[in-house]
């Protein structure tokens, strides 16, 4: 016999829709995990109620959407829901199309939503999407591919140009965790036809966006996860894309503190003149993420020969010695032993990269999810999922 609640749950399915609009307003309390997590009275009924909330995200009346968006974010906490939600392509499709209307309230919340599906390989059916685009859009969008349109909403939306209500900040996270599969590295390192541009580029600016630590913190991510495809790092850290001015110009000291004329001179050229007022990433976590970015592109000797030339020691040498935090300070010394060490005999590239392809895939393997501790909303005790109260 089912419980009061999972008779509630019950109700989201009823012919009326008012009698679902109430249901729904009583249910969003009940939908986070944690402590008191009681999100299994959702599983009522074989987890009908995952197909009852996606139709009332369809709704016209934004409160609707807001409340059934917020139980779906939610209920992600749970592998189940999580699986249920993604597998389904038409709603995953809904979602990206809805995002640039420039009425859309929730779009957001939707962010939120994509990004905490991109936990589960389902989501990789993106990479196959197409997308309606109205009149309207074709400003914006020159692709109907969805993670092309995904790409233009993250950067042309990111003033609220494209809508008034949305940012699309939580797409950074989206992109970092679809990073971590090797469809997802593909994209991101490799030129897109419709407008002959490596998707990672567009996202470097915002290394330094610091009024938007949820953006910055995903992609830092990115570029991680992009990085483990160690053949593509030369391609990276050369002209025209510079690299690595994106991944030190968040942690390099104002003003060159610390660092001789010589070092200044070898430093690549956005980084010779930093003003003295600059700011430095204030986030330890996404710190440590750039300092792993450079771990990985110590992979092989070109990358290691490359950041020499390019005055990297000096620069993490200098943060050594101001940082107070211990993993900051261990991981430092990490590059700093790969630079510093002494070279043997070079190894043909290929030689070198298998070597290296065996190393990444056993990191893989052990550091499957994203690290992303913490964000502006609350989140589940794993640090992983967004969870919206």
């Amino acid at each position: 016999m089912p419980s009061e609640l999972e008779e509630l749950v019950g109700f989201l399915h009823d012919a009326r829709l008012d009698v679902r609009e109430i249901a729904l307003q009583h249910l969003v309390q009940y939908s986070p995990a944690g402590a008191n997590n009681q999100q299994k009275i959702f599983k009522y009924d074989n987890c009908r109620a995952i197909p009852d909330l996606i139709a009332l995200v369809g709704e016209k009346k934004g409160k609707t959407v807001n409340e059934s968006l917020t139980i779906l974010v939610n209920l992600c906490d749970d592998e189940e829901f999580r699986t249920l939600i993604a597998k389904d392509s038409k709603f995953i499709q809904f979602l990206i199309e809805k995002l640039p209307h420039k009425d859309n309230l929730n779009a957001d919340l939707m962010c939120i939503l994509l990004s905490n599906l991109a936990k589960t390989d389902y989501i990789l059916r993106i990479f196959e999407m197409e997308i309606q685009i109205d009149d309207s859009q074709k400003d914006i969008f020159k692709s109907t591919k969805a993670m092309d349109c995904l790409m233009d909403m993250f950067v042309k939306g990111s003033e609220r140009q494209i809508n008034k209500y949305a940012v699309y900040d939580y797409l950074a996270y989206f992109f970092a965790d679809i990073s971590r599969f090797q469809e997802g590295r593909d994209y991101f390192v490799t030129e897109q036809k419709y407008d002959n541009v490596i998707p990672l580029t567009k996202l470097l600016v915002f290394t330094e966006k610091w009024d938007a630590k949820v953006r910055r913190e995903g992609v830092a991510s990115t570029i991680k996860n992009s990085l483990f495809d160690v053949e593509k790092h030369m391609l990276l850290l050369q002209e025209p894309i510079n690299l690595l001015s994106y991944i030190l110009g968040p942690i390099a000291l104002p003003g060159n503190k610390g660092l001789d004329d010589e070092e200044i001179l070898n430093l690549p050229d956005e980084l010779q003149f930093l003003d003295e007022d600059r700011k430095v990433e204030p986030l330890k976590e996404i710190v440590i993420t750039h300092l792993e970015s450079l771990l990985l592109l110590c992979s092989t000797r070109k990358g290691r020969d490359f950041l020499r030339e390019k005055s990297t020691y000096p620069v993490i040498r200098e943060l050594h010695k101001e940082a107070k935090d211990e993993e900051i300070t261990d991981i430092c010394d990490r590059v700093v032993q790969m630079l510093m060490r002494d070279e043997g005999e070079q190894k043909p590239d290929n030689e070198e990269i298998e070597e290296i392809k065996e190393i990444v895939n056993k990191i893989e393997e052990i550091n499957e999810d994203v690290e992303m501790k913490g964000t502006d909303d609350e989140s589940d005790d794993d640090g992983e999922m967004v969870v919206v109260c």
